[in-house]
């Protein structure tokens, strides 16, 4: 495993890639005065050029009541499949932006949200990253997957990833 931390322009980059393929991460809120996170599957609306990643939610749900006390969350992503994964730790900003909910709507939110675009519990949630790890494969599965092999009978030790700081 190789490491490679990367910053400004390819941190939000990498994170952009990463977010945008596997889509849908679980995000961690946290309850006012505990440990324990609460964690729920979102899809992504967009990551944008600052690396803030935008979501819609409900008003109702759990989530939103625990952001209420405490604004810190964390996303994890994986795509065990692809070995990638990746976990960002930031803070979260609602809003009602009209503009953003026009937007992001599609054919799934209304799955969501009875009233349309309209529903007054619809928000818009932010998260704005402080930090984010990531790990990747260096080389396609087959390679990747014949390097670990090789490892295990070999005794060497063969590269077979890179993980890394995104500093955004």
């Amino acid at each position: 495993m190789s490491t490679e931390n990367l910053s400004n322009k390819e941190a939000i980059d990498k994170l952009r890639e990463m977010v945008d393929k596997i889509d849908i991460g679980m995000l961690c809120s946290f309850k006012k005065d505990e440990k324990q996170p609460h964690a729920v599957p979102m899809s992504r609306q967009e990551v944008d050029e600052q690396g803030n990643i935008w979501y819609l939610f409900s008003k109702q749900s759990e989530t939103y009541q625990h952001l209420q006390g405490d604004r810190q969350v964390s996303l994890i992503y994986a795509q065990p499949k692809d070995y990638e994964f990746l976990t960002i730790n930031g803070h979260a900003e609602i809003s009602r932006d009209e503009a953003r909910i026009e937007k992001y709507w599609n054919k799934m939110m209304e799955g969501w949200f009875e009233k349309g675009k309209e529903d007054p519990n619809i928000q818009v949630l932010k998260v704005v990253p402080n930090d984010a790890y990531y790990w990747d494969q260096k080389s396609n599965k087959l390679i990747t997957l014949m390097k670990v092999a090789a490892n295990a009978v070999t005794g060497n030790n063969f590269d077979v990833g890179r993980d890394g700081k995104l500093s955004i």
